[in-house]
């Protein structure tokens, strides 16, 4: 299995949340051939499964998120300009100039970009301001709303950055959502692996949908599958840019990060605190596999296993990602090697996992 090429057909493959159809199909193209099965549900939860060979072994979810974030479109002018609104945690500063596929109504996608004043008339104040998404326009060519109709852009359309992926140096890679077909790249590089020598606990890899709009899509999962064990695997901030210097200690191509601590501190008061089990266990599992570790904690992220902790009685989680820079930008930047060794410690750890481990935070002996 070539990681990249896996990695860029999912990267290519336009999923805005709440459709995320043509990822979900790329997924099950992907991992299809190292499972057992393959169902959705009904929200769009793509899960593939591997059996495990003791029935009383607890039951693992791993899973990352398959939606990017994106776009609305919100009036269309007469003139055919649109207006729109974000979803999600779009950087508005990034937006003039940008380019955008638009998904129609058909389910086609429509390219188009966010208009930026000319600079030859743009005063100093244009050209220092950071304009809000709901005073630009797109673009897409047409010259009335009639026009924009035809093309099958209503309002309700959404729209995300145009996807791209490219290859760069030292087995890095630049995309448009590398958050998270990273994470669903290794996810299914773990499958792969596990399907060599299947594991005691049965193992769901689930690609989730909705993630990045209100964190829904994993907790329909969870309350399907009635998990023990759920790892999510999703970006960790890189720490090796000039303005992130002094805030992170980790690195791209310095392994997978632990995620030890999520709380969004805005709007939404959640995060995890992870199963002290799990954390010894990959732990071990990277020490023994000679895997490289990284350590991450912050305030302002939040990611589905904040919610997936408290489906039925309580679920044992764990957040652990990949580094990624520029992250919700259309120019995240992720390192190969990082990706491929979150996909083997996943499939380390799951494979240690035997009946007698102990998904409680911790007993009263």
């Amino acid at each position: 299995m070539d990681i990249s090429e896996v990695l860029e057909r999912l990267c290519l493959s336009p999923a805005p949340t709440g459709y995320e159809k043509m990822a979900a199909v790329t997924y099950k193209n992907e991992i299809e051939k190292y499972v057992d099965d393959v169902t959705i549900d009904r929200l769009g939860n793509t899960i593939a499964t591997i059996n495990g060979t003791d029935e009383t072994a607890p039951v693992i979810m791993v899973f990352a998120h398959l939606d990017t974030l994106g776009f609305m479109v919100r009036r269309i002018e007469p003139d055919g300009f649109i207006q729109i609104d974000r979803v999600g945690g779009i950087p508005e500063k990034v937006l003039p100039g940008l380019r955008l596929s638009i998904r129609s109504t058909d389910g086609d996608f429509i390219p188009a970009i966010i208009g930026n004043k000319a600079h030859h008339a743009s005063s100093a104040d244009d050209k220092n301001r950071v304009d809000a998404v709901t005073s630009l326009f797109v673009d897409v060519g047409a010259k009335s709303a009639e026009e924009v109709d035809n093309m099958g852009i209503k309002i309700g359309c959404p729209a995300i950055y145009r996807p791209h992926y490219e290859r760069w140096a030292n087995n890095l890679v630049s995309g448009t959502a590398l958050d998270n077909r990273g994470g669903v790249a290794a996810m299914i590089f773990a499958a792969k692996i596990l399907s060599e020598n299947k594991p005691v606990s049965t193992t769901h890899f689930v690609g989730s949908v909705f993630e990045e709009f209100n964190i829904r899509g994993a907790v329909t999962a969870s309350r399907l599958l009635k998990p023990d064990i759920a790892i999510c695997l999703d970006v960790v901030l890189a720490g090796d840019t000039p303005e992130m210097k002094g805030r992170y200690n980790n690195r791209l191509g310095d392994g997978p990060a632990l995620n030890l601590y999520t709380f969004h501190g805005r709007g939404t008061l959640n995060g995890t605190l992870p199963h002290e089990g799990l954390v010894k266990l990959m732990e071990r599992s990277a020490a023994e596999e000679g895997i490289p570790l990284q350590r991450f904690a912050s305030l302002g992220m939040l990611t589905d296993s904040a919610y997936v902790q408290v489906t039925g009685h309580g679920v044992a989680c764990l957040d652990i990602g990949f580094p990624t820079r520029y992250t919700h930008s259309p120019v995240e930047v992720s390192s190969l090697d990082d990706i491929e060794n979150l996909g083997r410690l996943v499939a380390a750890s799951v494979s240690r996992v035997t009946a007698s481990f102990d998904c409680k935070r911790f007993t009263l002996d």
